[in-house]
């Protein structure tokens, strides 16, 4: 609800402060006496586009305050939290207009976008009125006012689950085709590639250890001569013999030399065992180069039939076997693909038929609810003296889609046998207030988190039609807040609340003012409603009666 409202410099308003009340209120005056710029400021601290200059003449700035109650689960709290902003019962939004065109926002203290500001106006106010494209007139929102009126929210969230089943499922089967058949192209090659990597069977770390005995081969020749000279420098004829007749000599003086060559004889010993072992090594080394030339010659095909092959598939020779492992993980997927694609198949046929299901339900519910809200809106139309027109709730079926198969319209004959076609199309001024005000009506439901805003929705009618009008916003005012610009006595009588607005002239400025009226003033306000700049008793009666209700 909508409790107050501050106004600075703005058009022709210097500093207005508004108090709104639950239920009906209602504001009056002459024409141009500033009651649009109300509605011009509201838009603007919501964040509606609307005029371009706002800021008052001589001014630096304009300003609005606006202050919302918000009932527990207001919509406009999730709005809050998504944006991050503190949560609570009570939504300030201010806004202000730099007189160079700059403008900032703020909800609750702190800095916002416009953006969030009409997230938030969607969930706060309703403007309803003879050019409204925002709401009712919108033949884009018509399917949700239809569910909203039959109450379809769980058969929309069941066919929303089925689409986003069906189209996974669907995603999944083309992203299995896509890859078959890119499969399928390369089919050729992947089986002569695998056919090359099975009959070569590269093993990691093979290429490096096949260089290495390569370089070895090839440096045998040369090297194995000096390994074969030092290996007989070191036996019998050699280091080894002479090592061991000088132990045997020291050995045969030892007696003599009183332990004086106890040493020496251990070190020789531990000589001759380290030759022994210097023998081996080489022993081993020369064997090693003791190759057959074909051995060299096999050793090199195969050393240049990997790195071939790796240079053929863009790796490192190491990778040859991770490469055969995700080739024939393609080939594996290729021959069992079309047993995955018939399950894929399988899911989506009966993914299309869940969602069919659901929205042919949904389908069946809108058309049901298409003739209530029909015959409601027959019975709201007859007291607006339009108890000829037509109104038809016009279900044509489309693409399916997450919210199901159905396009919904709104269309009205205003007379038998006249043309059918959209609401603002086929009405005329008063007609279209009175359609508008009838489906408002229908449609209002239990929701009463919205202030509703009705700008002069009574124009053209008067009489008892226009009281019918003035009945039916009060009615939309219970449990709720109602906001109405009239100029019908009729309708400003039923308001439980009723401001009036009003131009002044100060030191040659012109101000706009609204003030709460009594119950005195509303009279003669209404008196003036009905009877014009001069009030006749007569008038001041028929107010009083207007007000008796």
């Amino acid at each position: 609800m909508l409790c107050h409202l501050e106004i600075r410099d703005l058009l022709i308003i210097d500093h207005l402060v508004l108090e709104f009340q639950p239920g009906l209120n209602v504001l009056t005056g002459e024409t141009g006496a500033g009651k649009s710029i109300l509605l011009d400021a509201l838009g603007f601290v919501l964040g509606w586009r609307g005029r371009a200059e706002l800021v008052r003449a001589g001014a630096d700035q304009g300003e609005v305050i606006a202050e919302f109650a918000l009932s527990d689960g207001h919509p406009a709290l999730a709005v809050l939290d998504d944006a991050g902003l503190p949560v609570d019962d009570t939504l300030i939004l201010r806004r202000i207009n730099k007189a160079d065109g700059r403008k900032t926002a703020w909800v609750n203290d702190r800095r916002v976008s416009g953006e969030v500001l009409r997230n938030l106006s969607e969930c706060l106010l309703e403007l309803h009125g003879q050019h409204d494209d925002r709401g009712l007139l919108d033949a884009r929102g018509h399917r949700a006012l239809l569910d909203a009126f039959g109450g379809f929210a769980p058969y929309l969230d069941a066919t929303r689950d089925a689409w986003r089943g069906l189209s996974q499922a669907q995603k999944a089967l083309d992203a299995a085709l896509a890859a078959l058949a890119t499969a399928r192209e390369e089919e050729d090659f992947l089986r002569h590639a695998m056919g090359e990597l099975d009959a070569l069977d590269p093993q990691p770390g093979e290429d490096a250890e096949l260089d290495a005995r390569r370089r070895m081969m090839q440096g045998a020749e040369r090297i194995r001569e000096d390994i074969s000279r030092a290996f007989g420098a070191m036996g019998g004829d050699g280091a080894e013999g002479r090592l061991s007749d000088a132990l045997r000599w020291l050995e045969g003086a030892t007696d003599g030399a009183e332990g004086q060559l106890d040493s020496a004889i251990d070190a020789l010993g531990r000589a001759l065992a380290e030759l022994g072992e210097a023998q081996q090594g080489v022993e081993t080394c020369l064997q090693a180069l003791d190759f057959n030339p074909a051995e060299l010659e096999h050793l090199e095909e195969r050393l240049f039939a990997i790195r071939g092959l790796a240079r053929k598939h863009g790796v490192q020779p190491d990778d040859l076997g991770t490469l055969a492992i995700e080739m024939r993980g393609k080939l594996d997927a290729l021959d069992a693909g079309e047993g995955d694609i018939a399950a894929l198949e399988l899911a989506v046929k009966e993914a299309r038929a869940a969602y069919q299901r659901t929205a042919d339900d949904l389908s069946g519910r809108r058309a049901e609810a298409a003739a209530r809200l029909d015959q409601a809106m027959a019975t709201e139309l007859a007291p607006l003296k339009m108890e000829r027109a037509v109104f038809t709730t016009e279900i044509t079926s489309v693409a399916p889609g997450p919210d199901g198969q159905d396009a919904v319209s709104f269309t009205v004959a205003t007379n038998p046998g006249a043309p059918a076609g959209p609401l603002n199309k086929i009405a005329s001024g008063g007609e279209l207030s009175r359609f508008l005000l009838a489906l408002k009506v229908c449609l209002r439901g239990e929701d009463g988190s919205k202030t509703l805003i009705f700008d002069e929705i009574d124009r053209g009618v008067g009489g008892a039609t226009a009281d019918a009008v003035g009945r039916r916003l009060k009615a939309l005012a219970e449990g709720g807040q109602v906001l109405v610009v009239t100029h019908s006595p009729q309708v400003a009588a039923q308001g439980a609340h009723h401001w009036q607005v009003a131009k002044t002239v100060v030191d040659g400025m012109t101000l706009s003012r609204v003030v709460p009226l009594t119950a005195d003033d509303r009279t003669d306000e209404i008196a003036r409603m009905l009877s014009g700049d001069t009030i006749t008793p007569e008038a001041r009666a028929a107010a009083q009666s207007l007000l008796a209700g």
